[in-house]
């Protein structure tokens, strides 16, 4: 791919370095640098001087080497098209995944900023309690634009490999809904903005559930209900705490998930009756009573979230509401998984494959069915899904996936005496540790 960076190549080459000899000068791999060149993403902080010294310019001048940052008067303009962010841009662009001080200072002034975000929501407008303006035609195609800004990166978020790619995007967009926030004159341009940040929230949530910091995704999830809350927008409040649970049932507290999954369905109830918000939240609920064992709780539940195919029309919008029952097999094999009952999954899971999935959908199906193999004893039905699943989070980096399988894992102890899967349960164990 030729260097959309120039000025960065050509001073390479004037000073006698190769990619691989500057990167080795640098300690980074011969592809960041090749990355840098592609436009792809940039040096992080600590790195700046030291390249600085060995292309012979300034730290200021380095940036006139790098070419300007995209304007953020268009936003949709410095965004890739949906699908095109894969898992062979995601190491680069999602900085707080790299070890250092420095990229744990990056994780924590995104936190920081979400936090001020937060602050700004909570905060009434200076003029409450005024005649509410109309708002300026600029300002409402303003909002329109942030609206569809975000609409994008959840698009980009569903057809990335690695969702983390998706990352400084929803940074930067972040920082556009602070200086709106600073510029909101009227309560409707507020409660907009409320709407857009609960929209914002819950992708980052995504984001970082992914990547199993689950403390930071829950901060954005508690966010975004706030902020769904002083909007008065139901659904949107809904689809917080539902994300929110998940993380209750992944850490197996599935008593917490069952409460805040209730709240979640009452405020659905208050909702746009059209959407599938309730059927959703249904679907999640199942899953909270299957952890708990109960499988007539988790049937009930089940069949709430299939009335959602008698809906019609423009039942989800695709980014923070995207449930339209197509996942309700895999749903409900992983219900009958939790609850042991590989008789009531098989059926399910192996419904849930003929369609075309996401890779992360997809490796959450294929270690379904290996702890269903597990819960047969059948080694080779075990090792096949494993296997394939194994696969799948290597390519996909995808951390939801890597935490499924290390669920696997926990259930691979009794079989260990087999070789083959003792060497499986080590390849498990040997996928990249992202702290919680």
């Amino acid at each position: 791919m030729a260097a959309t960076r120039p000025r960065l190549a050509q001073r390479r080459k004037a000073l006698g370095y190769s990619q691989e000899r500057l990167a080795e000068a640098l300690g980074v791999d011969r592809s960041t640098v090749a990355r840098w060149e592609r436009g792809e993403t940039e040096p992080q902080p600590h790195i700046r001087p030291r390249l600085a010294r060995l292309l012979e310019v300034t730290t200021s001048e380095l940036g006139a080497v790098f070419g300007p940052r995209p304007s953020r008067s268009d936003p949709l303009a410095a965004l890739p098209q949906a699908g095109a962010v894969t898992s062979a841009t995601a190491a680069a662009s999602w900085t707080y995944l790299d070890a250092g001080d420095v990229d744990e200072m990056n994780r924590r002034e995104f936190l920081q900023a979400l936090s001020v975000t937060g602050t700004l929501v909570a905060l009434p407008p200076l003029d409450r309690g005024h005649a509410v303006e109309r708002v300026a035609a600029s300002s409402a195609t303003d909002l329109g634009l942030h609206g569809q800004v975000t609409a994008h990166l959840w698009r980009s978020f569903s057809f990335a490999g690695a969702k983390s790619a998706v990352y400084p995007m929803v940074r930067e967009q972040l920082a556009v809904l602070i200086e709106a926030f600073e510029r909101a004159k009227t309560e409707a341009e507020r409660q907009q903005l409320c709407i857009l940040s609960a929209d914002l929230f819950q992708l980052a949530g995504e984001i970082f559930f992914d990547g199993n910091r689950h403390t930071d995704a829950a901060h954005c999830y508690a966010l975004a209900a706030s902020a769904a809350r002083e909007a008065r927008a139901h659904d949107l409040w809904a689809c917080a705490l539902t994300r929110h649970a998940f993380i209750c049932l992944y850490e197996r507290k599935f008593a917490k998930a069952v409460t805040m999954l209730n709240a979640a369905f009452e405020l659905a109830k208050r909702g746009d009756r059209e959407l599938s918000t309730r059927y959703w939240v249904a679907a999640v609920l199942a899953e909270a009573y299957a952890g708990l064992g109960d499988l007539d709780s988790c049937n009930r539940a089940l069949d709430v979230a299939g009335q959602v195919h008698a809906l019609s029309g423009q039942i989800h919008n695709g980014g923070w509401l995207r449930f339209d029952g197509s996942r309700l097999a895999e749903e409900r094999g992983t219900c009958y998984i939790r609850l042991c009952r590989p008789d009531l999954a098989e059926k399910a899971l192996t419904e849930a494959l003929k369609p075309t999935l996401s890779p992360r959908r997809r490796g959450s199906v294929l270690t379904d069915l290996a702890i269903l193999g597990v819960q047969r004893s059948d080694r080779d039905h075990l090792l096949c899904y494993a296997g394939e699943a194994l696969a799948l989070a290597r390519r996909s980096g995808s951390g939801y996936v890597s935490s499924k399988l290390r669920e696997l894992r926990g259930h691979l102890e009794p079989l260990k005496a087999d070789q083959r899967i003792s060497m499986l349960s080590s390849q498990i164990a040997s996928l990249p540790a992202i702290p919680s």
